[in-house]
């Protein structure tokens, strides 16, 4: 149904990510494709852009509230999608899941208390504790092979200090891929539980779950967890919507969603714009087929990867992907530092992922690769990776 060969050319356009690799690499010739920031190589659903034209064509850009069509579409994805019935009282619409998380550590802990994160990790959870004053904690998650887990006794240490109040999640974990399962979801929320840690769950990814994996929604394992979570979701990844910076935080705890909304009205925080409602809503209701058709193109590409680098470069280790269209490379047996790594991607590869050391130390030696684009650029970046490889160890 879906055409995902068409790569849109997006130099020039103000993308920050290909913005970014001309700074790194102003050289860098005009057909190479980044391959970093979270966004898509690939058109927006169809449904969206036509909906949204169709939508302007009669509408008044003035201030505007959550819709009910907004608030239906959320509500109807969460309980068809993922089993999970929620009320629309529940949502708290946010400009991105960063800002929330920024917001949910200053509405929920004090400063010099600790929050608890699981390295390596999406970067922005770090700086939302250091730059609100909080104390980073860490539970690094624990690699086997090409698999991560988590390391529980040590969650345990950690939440039982009570100078440790929050704890933030990534599910499915960016960048190693895990999406987590009941099971190790429930064993967090009692640790958390017990301490009386509260849990900001960043659900983003949810919606990007590959053939054989199952998401679940922290919240939706019991009501005693759903009274002491925050889950945070957005339409921004599924349907590459992030430059319309509209998130559905869902809290479902009266006094925990007043503290959150407190918060945000201190910062000045006010209502989205009336687009990124009206293309949530459309994104909901209207590209279900698309995502499918999406999520079967991120399976194609992570095994073409996972085969390439197999058979090719078998120094590199690809952590096993659950979920996102994010892949981990272990680059560690190359033999570079940190340093020596991102000099060889940009300036000799031509690649131009997320460096692993973004992610916290545990990171060093690792790139993260958003498959998110045409098989064919995959295809490209792979061949010169080991073209340039090839060049440095002769």
């Amino acid at each position: 149904m879906y055409n995902f060969s068409v790569n849109p050319d997006r130099a020039d356009s103000g993308s920050v990510k290909w913005s970014a690799m001309k700074k790194i690499n102003p050289q860098v010739p005009s057909k190479i494709v980044p391959l970093s920031i979270a966004d898509m190589e690939l058109m927006t659903p169809p449904e969206i852009i036509s909906g949204l034209q169709a939508f302007l064509s009669h509408t008044v850009l003035g201030y505007t509230i959550p819709t009910k069509g907004y608030l239906h579409a959320i509500s109807n994805w969460m309980q068809q999608r993922h089993n999970w019935t929620i009320d629309h009282s529940w949502i708290v619409p946010s400009p991105g899941v960063v800002p929330a998380l920024f917001n949910a550590v200053r509405a929920f802990t004090e400063e010099g208390d600790g929050v608890i994160i699981m390295p390596p990790v999406y970067h922005p959870f770090s700086r939302a504790i250091t730059k609100n004053n909080r104390r980073i904690i860490e539970n690094s998650l624990l690699k086997k092979g090409t698999d991560y887990y988590i390391d529980f006794d040590d969650l345990e240490k950690k939440a039982h200090n009570p100078k440790n109040k929050l704890l933030i999640l990534c599910s499915p974990h960016n960048p190693v891929g895990r999406v987590w399962t009941k099971k190790e979801l429930q064993k967090i929320a009692d640790i958390c539980l017990s301490n009386n840690v509260n849990i900001v769950s960043d659900e983003i990814h949810s919606d990007i779950v590959l053939p054989g994996y199952q998401h679940t929604v922290l919240a939706s394992l019991n009501d005693t967890i759903a009274e002491n979570c925050i889950i945070c979701t957005a339409p921004s990844k599924t349907f590459n919507l992030a430059g319309l910076q509209v998130s559905n935080i869902i809290i479902k705890n009266d006094l925990l969603r007043r503290q959150f909304i407190s918060t945000a009205v201190k910062a000045g925080y006010g209502a989205l714009n009336i687009i990124g409602y009206k293309a949530c809503e459309i994104a909901y209701t209207e590209c279900s087929a698309w995502l499918d058709q999406f999520i079967l193109l991120i399976a194609k590409n992570k095994t073409l990867c996972e085969d390439f680098i197999r058979e090719n470069i078998p120094q590199i280790k690809i952590t096993n992907m659950e979920g996102t269209y994010l892949q981990w490379w272990d680059c560690r047996a190359l033999g570079m530092t940190k340093n020596e790594l991102e000099t060889f991607m940009t300036q000799q590869a031509l690649i131009f992922g997320d460096e692993g050391y973004i992610f916290g130390h545990s990171g060093d030696g690792f790139e993260r690769i958003n498959l998110a684009c045409p098989t064919s650029i995959l295809e490209s970046t792979l061949n010169r990776l080991k073209t340039a490889l090839n060049k440095t160890l002769d």
